[in-house]
């Protein structure tokens, strides 16, 4: 088992090692770091110019991560992404051999991964859930650790393919980035204008992920919160006899099963970033709307009301106790 003292130094580190290109930012950087000790896929979600790429990008170079990044297109193929069988003279005599696309790393970066058709996007789909890809017969697993970082703008409807809900079910957080505040828009404007990957420290310790994983499978949860983080989820179904009226006038489809495991595994995470022996109500709070927000769809008349996913989780922490 690696020594406690390498998961509650994670965080503090990321931030050490990218404070010199990110500002601000502190509870997207947080939940990143869980999304890295829980092996959680991520999508990102914020307006042009607030350092999606450029805090992906810094993450994986203070991690010593291979990383690429792929930007997502009308035109992209499935082959694009994973690779293709070629023909062509090898050492062993075979004519036909296999071109590892860039999905063939630690950290892919799916830039702007609603401009592409749903084909292309659903090529990820089996990387996401199975660490490997499949073709012509043949399976490929990919790098360990994996991850998929996924990014996307949420104030561009033209020449988009929103993702469906069974690739978003995929992601284990969706993150929101907002504006920063005027002090750190200060900050910013003295900042290069251009990415400088020798401004990044590395972590000081290199990451056991197999060790890390298991020490979150074995901390103790106790009843309370595993029962809070059932009805959380339960609750957030319209059709569930324990949803109030509001769930029932202003959703229409709630998070299922593995949003209950993502929660329970990712406040285990948060606790051990802050050195607690297992989680608290608090952090199932904590990592409610990261992980809930893309799993609850608001009906047409809540969206009507302008009443939106993380309005909705509001509500249903706010009850929790009830």
């Amino acid at each position: 088992m690696a020594p406690e003292s390498n998961i509650t130094a994670l965080h503090t580190q990321i931030q050490d090692g990218i404070s010199e290109v990110i500002v601000g930012q502190e509870e997207a950087i947080e939940q990143l770091s869980i999304a890295l000790l829980t092996g959680g896929h991520v999508l990102v979600e914020g307006l042009p110019g607030l350092a999606k790429t450029t805090l992906i990008h810094a993450i994986s170079s203070s991690l010593g991560l291979d990383f690429n990044r792929v930007q997502f297109t009308p035109d992209l193929m499935p082959t694009d992404l994973l690779g293709i069988e070629v023909l062509g003279d090898q050492k062993d005599g075979s004519s036909l051999h296999f071109e590892k696309g860039p999905i063939f790393t630690q950290i892919l970066h799916a830039d702007e991964i609603n401009r592409t058709p749903p084909k292309t996007q659903a090529a990820l789909l089996q990387a996401m859930q199975e660490k490997r890809v499949s073709i012509s017969g043949k399976d490929y697993t990919l790098p360990e650790p994996f991850f998929v970082f996924a990014t996307q703008n949420p104030i561009e409807n033209e020449g988009t393919y929103p993702l469906p809900e069974a690739q978003l079910d995929r992601f284990t957080f969706k993150i929101t980035l907002s504006y920063p505040t005027a002090e750190e828009e200060a900050r910013i404007a003295t900042l290069p204008s251009t990415f400088r990957e020798d401004r990044i420290k590395s972590l000081e310790v290199i990451p056991d992920w197999k060790a890390w994983s298991d020490e979150l499978e074995g901390m103790p949860v106790t009843q309370t919160v595993i029962d809070a983080a059932v009805k959380l989820v339960r609750r957030s179904r319209p059709d569930d006899e324990q949803a109030d009226q509001m769930i029932r006038e202003n959703v229409r489809w709630g998070a299922g099963p593995r949003a209950t495991q993502f929660l329970l595994r990712s406040a285990k995470a948060r606790a051990a970033l802050q050195g607690r022996p297992t989680p608290e109500l608090e952090d199932l709070k904590k990592m409610a709307h990261p992980i809930l927000r893309h799993r609850i769809l608001p009906s047409f008349s809540a969206e009507a009301k302008h009443i939106d996913s993380d309005s909705i989780i509001d509500h249903l922490i706010e009850n929790l106790s009830s």
